[in-house]
């Protein structure tokens, strides 16, 4: 279990309201990105929410990685997204990578205030 969690609330987000609403593309993206950093992508679920309406009205999305996960939940309401990434460390230190991912995917939301937390998890025992 030793390894890096990453958490983001990002408050007034500045990025286009379809960067909030777009299951598919933020999926695309996410999956993207965390191959691009070199993580391992073993699956995939990203789910669009309608409203009363039945307008759209947010996503929660999950990429599990062999190293562990990033997931994030959309508000497009309140112009906020609530990210997690969290990265082991058992076959090597991946805690570069899951911080660069951390910082583009903030990014691309533009938030205009952001509240973080890192936590380091245990070793159990290993490496």
């Amino acid at each position: 279990m030793n390894g890096l969690h990453l958490i983001a609330d990002l408050h007034d987000c500045r990025c286009t309201p379809t960067r909030l609403l777009d299951a598919p593309a933020l999926e695309s993206y996410c999956v993207d990105a965390c191959r691009r950093y070199g993580l391992t992508v073993v699956g995939q679920l990203f789910h669009a929410f309608r409203d009363a309406q039945n307008l759209p009205a947010g996503v929660t999305g999950t990429v599990v990685l062999a190293e562990s996960h990033l997931a994030l939940h959309t508000w497009p309401e309140i112009q906020a997204v609530a990210l997690d990434i969290y990265v082991c460390n058992f076959s090597g230190d991946n805690s570069t990578r899951a911080q660069a991912l951390f910082e583009e995917t903030i990014a691309r939301f533009a938030p205009g205030r952001i509240e973080k937390r890192e936590i380091q998890r245990g070793s159990l025992g290993f490496p």
